[in-house]
């Protein structure tokens, strides 16, 4: 029996410098990257029985940290962590047990059955499957709410009025108060807004909104039916 884990990952840091990432598929060039591309990628995490298709959830994530490191370093505090989480993944998803980590759904399953997730306090099983996942799912949700601001605010918004509202709505609560502040403070040099739309490849600022619009609820859509899994399983305050 596997005890799901690796080192590293053992939560959020403080924002630090620019991370030159060499991970599997981050290595293309900028000019090739497009956030569309990613986004709508998440349509494909699901099959006809919706179930969350771990392949394609971590590949989709890829490209998120790419979009978030050419932003530059101001976002390292969820990228690097990311990273981490995404190899502790790929090791699961090609161990010898790989068979249970083809979705979410089997994950869920594979591991709750075995005892292979810390319920109360991390122990046995510091870097299960599940508790990997649950990071991931949270910052997914912070990154969809601060997407889905950008396409709605006007364009004299304030990015870090934006970013720190959505952190607030989603990682925050699972930060202690001297990262969350290090992390506001941090926001506050955020690029405007229309660097913000640029940089996700797209065209015009005005396409790139209309772009989010499209996109947007195929992340939403996966990110609901993992929180929905992870609540009938009690797992969503996992250590």
């Amino acid at each position: 029996m596997p005890v799901p884990g690796a080192q590293g990952g053992r939560g959020w840091s403080a924002p630090q410098h620019p991370l030159n990432i060499s991970y599997r598929k981050m290595d293309d060039s900028e000019s090739d990257f497009n956030l569309k591309v990613v986004l709508v990628g998440f349509k494909q995490c699901l099959n006809e029985k919706e179930e969350v298709l771990l392949d394609c959830y971590l590949e989709g994530w890829r490209g998120l940290v790419r979009f978030l490191n050419s932003l530059g370093s101001i976002f390292s505090f969820v990228s690097k962590d990311v990273v981490m989480k995404l190899q502790i993944m790929e090791r699961l998803c090609s161990s010898p047990q790989r068979e249970h980590y083809r979705s979410l759904q089997s994950m869920v399953a594979y591991e709750m059955g075995n005892q292979l997730v810390d319920l109360d306090r991390r122990s046995r099983h510091p870097d299960s499957g599940c508790r990997t996942m649950l990071r991931l799912h949270r910052a997914l949700r912070w990154l969809q709410l601060f997407l889905e601001s950008l396409r709605t605010s006007p364009e004299d918004a304030r990015t870090a009025t934006l970013c720190t509202d959505s952190y607030n709505a989603s990682l925050a609560a699972y930060h202690p108060w001297i990262i969350r502040r290090a992390v506001t403070v941090a926001f506050c040099t955020l690029p405007t807004r229309k660097v913000f739309l640029e940089a996700m490849n797209v065209g015009s600022p005005e396409q790139a909104v209309e772009m989010l619009g499209e996109a947007l609820p195929f992340i939403e859509h996966v990110y609901n039916i993992s929180q929905k899994l992870y609540a009938e399983h009690a797992l969503l305050d996992l250590p």
